[in-house]
């Protein structure tokens, strides 16, 4: 799909190191004109053709178009004077560049990969330009109220003072989540979102509060590994911080363009050794109480636990294209869907819902504030042997064959190189 944004001409008292501040004034961390093209970028848009005036040919940073190269976006600048959206003779201009259908984004508009992607096509005659539409060159002008088009109510906010970069940078923020999040995972993400957009204007990285989510982690296995009910209190809720740093840094990682195969993986390593951390403060502190059964107990814990993250980790690898690893979730939600008529995955589907990170730490809080503690401490042992064995038992049913599959391939091409 093929992506246009036009950079309107600014007052001629402007066109110099006005408008390249107003290009480059950064919005959550990264300059306007770059989040829009990155964001048409991720909204799969493989072509983006930009439109602006000559007087701005200096105005545009070069290496602001050279760090977009890495998105996979081919973009083609196209210098015009006067370009006007409503002008069927601005098009005509730049009709060798056109497809017959592309996505109109407004130069200033900030808005999530996710909204662009939900637009329909419509007729050039049909759209506001001032909006983002789905344009079909070839679409027959509909005979439908201006109110029901697409986008009548945009998702989005158009950068056009300081006040509205305020209002876009809390809409990024706020749209920072998942499709997949849950009302657990939406509010720890809303207790988030002030420190998110505190920090995307700094040079804290995700991986950065990845790591200061195991230094708490760290902390919250000591409290625990006291044993005394305030000190299990105390662990609690800094294992429900570092649960919130978990959040934290996949919001980050989203509305600065910074996510990356390591940081996913990076992520995965951090919650699996927060859980190891967690669970292994908690035996210790158990074992205060109830001797050699809690040390028996958490030792069984850990192993099951350890096992769960290797062979989930395989299952990952499987699953998903090594450049996207964060696609695991959603691909095994997807899987579990088309595997529904299997009780067994038709089971796991509707108890992935509350097996998150997002909600076991409002359990685990939970559970220790009303001294039942042991209870998690069991239930979580029978979780983690529970599943190593579905992740086995899913490698099997849906990726043995796909695995197959690729080694055919890889054999066949092998004896065709012979």
């Amino acid at each position: 799909m093929q992506a246009v944004i036009a950079v309107p001409a600014f007052p001629a008292q402007n066109a110099s190191r006005n408008s390249t501040e107003l290009l480059t004034y950064p919005v959550a961390g990264v300059p306007l004109l770059k989040r829009v093209l990155l964001t048409a970028s991720r909204a799969a848009a493989n072509e983006i053709l930009l439109i602006c005036p000559v007087a701005l040919h200096q105005a545009i940073p070069e290496n602001l178009l050279d760090g977009l190269s890495c998105s996979g976006s081919r973009i083609t600048v196209v210098h015009l004077d006067n370009f006007t959206p409503r002008d069927s003779s601005s098009w005509e201009k730049v009709g060798t560049y056109l497809n017959d259908q592309f996505m109109w984004i407004p130069w200033n508009w900030i808005t999530t990969k996710h909204f662009i992607k939900k637009l329909q096509p419509m007729a050039m005659s049909s759209v506001d330009w001032s909006n983002p539409a789905h344009v079909d060159q070839h679409e027959i002008v509909r005979d439908q109220p201006k109110a029901n088009l697409p986008f009548a109510h945009p998702d989005g906010v158009a950068v056009t003072s300081p006040e509205s970069i305020a209002r876009a940078e809390r809409f990024v923020v706020a749209h920072s989540g998942k499709v997949l999040d849950g009302i657990h995972t939406s509010f720890n993400r809303r207790l988030c979102r002030p420190f998110v957009r505190l920090l995307s204007h700094t040079s804290i990285g995700p991986n950065t509060v990845t790591l200061g989510g195991v230094l708490i982690s760290v902390l919250s296995a000591i409290a625990f590994a006291y044993g005394d009910y305030l000190h299990s209190v105390l662990g609690a809720l800094l294992f429900y911080i570092a649960g919130l740093f978990d959040e934290m840094d996949g919001m980050l990682a989203r509305i600065k363009f910074a996510e990356s195969p390591r940081g996913t993986w990076l992520e995965g390593f951090a919650d699996g050794l927060s859980y190891l951390l967690l669970f292994g403060g908690i035996a210790i502190g158990l074992s205060h109480r109830y001797g050699r059964l809690a040390t028996s107990m958490g030792i069984l814990l850990l192993v099951g636990t350890i096992l769960a993250l290797i062979t989930t980790s395989l299952q990952r690898r499987r699953a998903t294209a090594a450049e996207r690893p964060n696609e695991y979730l959603g691909r095994m939600y997807e899987l579990l869907d088309k595997d529904s008529g299997n009780w067994i995955s038709r089971f796991v589907r509707q108890l992935q819902a509350f097996v998150r990170r997002g909600i076991l730490v409002h359990y685990i809080f939970i559970f220790t504030l009303i001294g039942a503690l042991p209870l998690i401490f069991v239930l979580a042992t029978i979780g983690a042997h529970l599943t190593w064995v579905l992740t086995l038992y899913f490698n099997r049913r849906f990726f043995v064959q796909s695995s197959y599959t690729r080694a055919t391939q890889t054999m066949n091409t092998i004896k065709e190189t012979l």
